[in-house]
């Protein structure tokens, strides 16, 4: 049978162009089934407050910094959403006086507008966030030099390359509204993937690249980044793609219950679990990597029950 139209986008794959009966499975998680869906290669942590569950995604940078070296240099890739993490990390740079001259950080992303890359001057813009909330915020003698910051630009050629430049331990990332890493959403239902969807080798052979957004994904960067006003956000965007992430040796995710809802913090970590990977959902596609750690604030984590508001 053919797949249904989206609900939100019948132009666009997405998650409800797959099966209700999957759906339903999902929704009915209970937390100590969302424990349960660990297996070899998917780890899924709970924490109890917001307080160590960021200062645990701020210890991922350092534990990965403190690994580099002149002849191993090591770096980490980072998300925008959430961003709660980026304060704590220099500060734990400069209370443990962690020297960065051989560390690297990969930029998850950027807005793409105009033909190029927004400016650091663009309110939205990721990379003035970075500096902003963490790099800037490091003390001069112990910042990593400029050349190992790695920002996605429009000519993705340098930040490819750079990917060779040093190990990346792990790659961080939130999940959207429409189930992405990064701005890997899902792709138009156009062309020959009208009636169905890349199949996952497809999808996990596309590098970085520029993207078209999902609506859902400009509504949600609104809300979460710009009051609401969707007439700000670019439609477009420069994202790390499948085959940056899979160059890391281990792929973090963190849910707080802000960036996505009760159902889809439940939906991929079951798709991941058992190995149900489809385009139509990104964030599944993860369950062909070998090293996936799915973390949740337990206050963030809802209930999929009808709830009248």
């Amino acid at each position: 049978m053919p797949r249904p139209l989206s609900r939100i986008a019948p132009d666009w794959w997405d998650y409800t162009t797959l099966d209700a009966e999957l759906i339903r499975d999902a929704a009915a998680l209970t937390e100590a089934d969302l424990a349960g869906l660990a297996r070899p290669g998917f780890r899924v942590v709970f924490y109890d407050t917001l307080e160590d569950f960021y200062l645990a995604e701020a210890l991922e940078y350092i534990t990965a910094w403190k690994q580099a070296t002149a002849d191993e240099p090591v770096g980490i890739c980072g998300p925008i959403g959430p961003t709660e993490q980026l304060p704590l990390v220099a500060r734990l740079v400069n209370e443990l006086e962690l020297d960065l001259r051989h560390a690297h950080f990969w930029g998850m992303d950027e807005w793409y507008d105009n033909g190029r890359e927004v400016p650091v001057t663009h309110p939205l813009s990721f990379e003035k966030a970075d500096r902003e909330l963490c790099f800037d915020r490091i003390r001069p003698a112990l910042r990593m030099p400029e050349a190992n910051l790695h920002f996605p630009k429009a000519d993705v050629g340098p930040y490819v390359a750079s990917w060779g430049t040093a190990r990346c331990a792990v790659m961080q990332g939130g999940q959207g509204d429409i189930k992405h890493w990064a701005f890997n959403d899902p792709l138009r239902r156009e062309g020959k993937y009208k009636d169905a969807p890349p199949t996952p080798a497809e999808y996990r052979a596309l590098s970085t690249r520029v993207v078209d957004l999902h609506p859902v994904t400009l509504a949600q960067n609104a809300r979460t980044s710009g009051g609401g006003n969707i007439t700000m956000v670019p439609q477009r965007a420069i994202t790390v793609g499948p085959v940056q992430t899979w160059q890391a040796e281990k792929v973090s995710i963190w849910q707080a219950g802000v960036h996505d809802n009760p159902l889809g913090q439940r939906l991929t970590a079951l798709m991941i679990s058992k190995g149900l990977a489809d385009a139509s959902v990104p964030m599944s596609l993860l369950a062909d990597h070998p090293n996936v750690q799915f973390n949740y604030y337990r206050g963030g984590l809802g209930t999929c029950a009808v709830e009248m508001h």
